[in-house]
């Protein structure tokens, strides 16, 4: 396997020092093995190091007019894009406290004057090369970073056209529903937006359970598919056997999610949602729904928000049975539920909302 160490180009060393004669013998000692930069004074020695492209380690006098060596290395540290650097301190100063100080500042290493030529070579290699190794692992790092978010993203590009076909594909039996799912996705993101600093609902609404949520409900009908057309697109009411069929679509819909979840073998929190949201987004508050008959707060959250946003939808929509009532007595109708069709803290999330409601249709509207 290559060394990717191999391709990097000759390692450029900045010599940071006041005296000229430390400045000539330095770039004499350093000059066959790399390539040399050198500042008589910190200011130019931080605007060298700042620079593009930045030196690969930097030799550092201490004792200098104005801002000492200790101050550059502070600011040096301080900064992200030259903090990487490695800074050797080089200088007359030899007592333990002065090197603990310049160690505690970042500083890699701490050579005393008079230096010893092979001695500087051989440090300045070593950590070179770890610089390098560093480097590579950081570049690898990123890399992988950015690979991962792109997979990602792509994974959850197409795990969401993947819903929104199968929730398509339930909708195209009923040509009348048009922008149905995205109505209703946007209108239980706003109640849970709505609802997420209420005390009976804080601790379910969080930021990723929101995000959860909007992703789940447009399979809240999919189990339509299993319903004959006959029943799913009669004009008029449909007869107490019909009606029991019909009802059968959220049982259907379980079932479909869970084979899907059973063929992918892992749960999967949004599709956790998507069950509780297509079984139960039929239920009422009374108990009086279906398909178990719930009441009160044994109807997950989920399917509550969704009983709402359904309802008001097919309010406002015009269906085979019946024309599409305005925005206002939409809204006095799902009032006048509340208590019984719908949780009675949903139903006021849903009074505080109605405006937005009421755009989100407007936005979506259904195509003639």
């Amino acid at each position: 396997m290559n060394d990717p160490l191999r391709l990097q180009p000759r390692s450029t060393v900045l010599v940071v020092d006041d005296t000229p004669d430390n400045l000539s013998l330095m770039s004499a000692l350093l000059k066959d093995h790399y390539k040399v930069k050198v500042a008589n004074h910190a200011e130019p020695g931080l605007r060298i190091a700042n620079a593009e492209p930045p030196p690969d380690l930097i030799l550092l006098d201490i004792m200098m007019p104005g801002i000492d060596g200790y101050e550059v290395c502070r600011r040096l540290k301080a900064e992200p894009r030259t903090r990487d650097i490695p800074v050797i301190f080089l200088t007359a100063r030899s007592e333990v406290e002065d090197e603990t100080h310049g160690l505690e500042l970042g500083a890699a290493d701490y050579i005393t004057k008079p230096i010893n030529p092979s001695i500087v070579l051989a440090r300045v290699h070593a950590h070179l090369t770890l610089k390098a190794h560093a480097d590579f692992l950081r570049d690898k790092s990123a890399y992988l970073e950015s690979e991962i978010a792109k997979r990602t993203a792509e994974v959850q590009a197409i795990q969401d056209v993947t819903i929104m076909a199968m929730a398509s594909l339930a909708e195209t039996r009923d040509n009348e529903t048009g922008a149905h799912i995205r109505r209703t996705q946007l209108y239980v993101r706003r109640l849970a937006e709505q609802l997420r600093d209420h005390p009976r609902f804080r601790a379910f609404l969080s930021e990723r359970c929101i995000e959860l949520l909007y992703k789940s409900a447009p399979l809240h009908d999919i189990g339509k598919v299993g319903i004959p057309d006959e029943i799913l697109l009669k004009p008029g009411k449909l007869t107490p056997q019909e009606f029991e069929i019909m009802k059968g679509h959220t049982t259907l819909g379980r079932a479909a999610i869970e084979q899907a979840e059973q063929r992918l073998g892992m749960q999967v929190d949004f599709l956790t949602l998507a069950k509780e949201i297509a079984y139960s987004h039929q239920e009422k508050w009374d108990g009086s729904g279906y398909p178990e008959g719930l009441s009160g707060d044994a109807i997950p959250i989920s399917a509550r928000l969704m009983a709402l946003a359904d309802v008001y939808d097919a309010l406002i929509s015009k269906r085979v049975y019946k024309p599409a009532f305005p925005h206002e007595e939409a809204v006095r109708i799902v009032l006048e539920g509340r208590g019984r069709h719908f949780d009675p803290d949903v139903t006021d999330a849903f009074a505080a909302a109605a405006e937005d409601f009421r755009a989100i249709a407007a936005e979506h509207r259904d195509e003639d």
